[in-house]
């Protein structure tokens, strides 16, 4: 990272490129990722929600609900060389941060959900599930030894996350790891009435396939037979310091997003002939609390909202539209 000459070109905008070292972990993101046409249906997301059952029915007052979705991941604009200014008093000197930031557009749509107990409310195939802008920044320097990548991310919902963290590039496929998601608060065991639905879901997967209480077994699947040479993991977490998630008054009362952790994985991937192309897989875990908890613990219950996914980068192209260039700012 040349923080010398960004110092000298100041702050301006242009499109993103693919490569760019000013990037930083984030050089490879630049384009489209998507599902279609390589790789469909590979979203899969977890859920639990408030809800009471039909009369009847009975059980806990919360439905599990479950989606297969197909996802298109933008990273388009970088914003180069943000200022903030510093200064260290007993030098004295100025001690300026430089962040390159890249922005990001998310948009998913599933193409099958259900949910238990039944609620008639799980939706239809094609149906729009989430939309998120957002920026990921890379901290140039001056970083203290502290988070040097950051995540904003800004959800219709009404909630807002600020979620920071580390990179590192790994030689070969990563090592996902198994994640609990199970509501935390209440007993483990799958067999208490209170889990019926994890329980559910776990004796009957999802189309066959997506077991709620293991949710990134579908990634460690995805890279069987896959030459994957090299990986950057990017981790981001708004329960670090000054991290964290503001949501509007109705989600605070009803279903707080409390915390949220996310690793993506870019992967290189190389094919017979020698070729890379590249995926990108990524596991988010978004707590949600509703309802006292039944283990004397402080709080309410933990519900873990669990998404995972495997893309591919479908292309390079950015807008091209002109961006004005900003002057260094004093």
């Amino acid at each position: 990272m040349d923080i010398a000459r960004l110092e000298r070109e100041g702050r301006h905008l242009e499109p993103a490129r693919t490569g760019d070292p000013d990037l930083g972990p984030f050089t490879l993101l630049p384009g489209t990722w998507a599902n279609l046409p390589g790789l469909p249906g590979r979203g899969w997301n977890m859920i639990a929600l408030p809800f009471v059952p039909p009369p009847g029915v009975g059980g806990p007052p919360f439905r599990l609900l479950v989606n297969q979705f197909n996802e298109e991941l933008k990273f388009q604009l970088v914003d180069k060389a943000v200022p903030n200014r510093g200064v260290n008093l007993s030098v004295p000197e100025n001690t300026d941060q430089l962040v390159v930031t890249i922005d990001y557009e998310q948009a998913i749509a599933q193409i099958a959900a259900d949910d238990f107990p039944v609620s008639g409310l799980a939706g239809p195939a094609d149906l729009p599930i989430h939309h998120e802008p957002g920026l990921f920044l890379h901290m140039t320097n001056q970083t203290g030894g502290g988070p040097t990548i950051a995540r904003l991310a800004t959800i219709p919902h009404g909630d807002a996350a600020l979620a920071m963290g580390d990179f590192q590039v790994l030689t070969g496929a990563p090592n996902i790891p198994q994640v609990n998601a199970l509501p935390i608060g209440v007993s483990q065991d799958l067999d208490s009435r209170y889990l019926a639905a994890y329980r559910h879901y776990h004796d009957n997967p999802f189309l066959g396939l997506f077991d709620p209480t293991d949710p990134t077994a579908l990634l460690n699947v995805a890279n069987q037979g896959v030459n994957i040479v090299r990986t950057t993991v990017l981790e981001f977490d708004t329960t670090v310091e000054h991290g964290g998630i503001n949501n509007i008054p109705f989600i605070v009362k009803q279903a707080n997003a409390s915390e949220m952790k996310a690793t993506f994985f870019i992967q290189e991937v190389e094919d017979e002939q020698g070729r890379i192309t590249l995926r990108l897989q990524y596991v988010q875990v978004v707590q949600l609390d509703f309802f006292p908890r039944l283990d004397g613990g402080p709080g309410r219950i933990k519900w873990p909202h669990v998404s995972i996914n495997t893309m591919e980068k479908v292309s390079q192209h950015v807008d091209t539209t002109s961006y004005a260039r900003m002057p260094g700012r004093s």
